[in-house]
């Protein structure tokens, strides 16, 4: 067998393993990440003071055997005269043989500072269903042996509970936001004989911190930069460090580079088609060995505000 047959092999049974025990607190990735902070952080819900719909897709590591495959889905809002928000997330990933589904409803307190300051609160809830096809893999076997059982069939769905906690404050030039998305450490074993959720007390020290910021620089009317980044960390891991600028071409074009911690480069291009229709794509380019075998990954992200009041919605929005 060819050596890159071998290493392909082997990092699809990294994945199966990563599969059999999975940690639920374990959370998707994205580049696009500033375009879809509700789903991270609940204080996010409403910030935008007008209903914003986003549907973001992402294919990772392109023709590498059971990659990562990424749907999300988030709607938020404010209610209240904009004193509070609420938003929802649904997602849907599949990794190897794995497949899990995410459900969370969010909701923000919003205390206005000023004209051009708000600070918000925000806890989020919900639950993550997970369940492994195992009778989706294809087992060589010449009958000289019985058949494999971990194989024979899939695993029965498992729905965990979870909840999260965050806080945003943003202002027309800069925001920053921190949160925790899972709070609980829900533990699920997959096995061919069962499966089971053992759902365990909080426990700081596996909680996994988000810090988001932007600022955005006015260079002149038709030409303004986005500078975003993202830390996130857990303990005794190191920090993923997300650093990005984004040009601002007359409001209309985005055009941008980032940088992920030993992992990748990537590039987007967006287009801000209406006042009201938001489109970006993004391109990442790994760092690290899997490039070998994979053509990058690719990210487009859809965002749609709904204007539900007589006054106008301020667009683009930047955060």
């Amino acid at each position: 067998m060819k050596t890159t047959g071998i290493i392909k092999i082997s990092l699809f049974s990294a994945l199966l393993s990563f599969s059999l025990h999975l940690n639920a607190q374990y959370d998707a990735m994205f580049t696009q990440y500033m375009f879809n902070e509700v789903f991270i952080n609940p204080a996010y819900a409403g910030s935008k003071e007008a209903m914003s719909a986003t549907l973001l897709h992402r294919q990772q590591w392109v023709n590498f055997p059971g990659r990562p495959i990424t749907t999300s889905f988030s709607l938020h809002g404010p209610v209240q005269g904009n004193k509070m928000g609420l938003g929802l997330s649904v997602l849907n990933e599949k990794i190897g043989v794995l497949n899990r589904s995410l459900v969370y409803g969010s909701y923000a307190y919003r205390i206005k500072i000023n004209d051009k300051s708000t600070f918000s609160m925000g806890l989020m809830g919900g639950f993550e269903n997970q369940l492994n096809k195992y009778g989706t893999v294809k087992v060589s076997n010449d009958g000289s042996a019985p058949a494999d059982p971990q194989f024979a069939q899939n695993t029965s769905n498992v729905v965990a509970p979870n909840f999260g906690a965050g806080l945003y404050y943003t202002s027309k030039k800069y925001y920053v936001g921190l949160s925790i998305p899972r709070l609980v450490d829900n533990e699920v074993k997959f096995s061919y004989g069962g499966s089971t959720v053992k759902v365990t007390s909080i426990t700081p020290d596996k909680f996994t911190y988000y810090l988001t910021g932007g600022y955005l620089f006015t260079i002149n009317e038709e030409l303004k930069v986005r500078a975003n980044t993202m830390i996130k960390t857990v303990k005794n891991a190191p920090a993923q460090i997300d650093l990005g600028g984004t040009l601002l071409i007359r409001d209309l074009i985005w055009a941008g580079l980032s940088y992920r911690s030993k992992s990748s480069l990537s590039a987007l291009l967006g287009v801000q088609a209406t006042k009201q229709f938001f489109i970006c794509y993004s391109y990442d380019y790994g760092v690290n060995k899997i490039q070998q075998y994979s053509q990058g990954s690719h990210e487009i992200v859809l965002n749609y505000l709904f204007s539900f009041t007589s006054k106008n919605i301020i667009t683009p929005r930047y955060f």
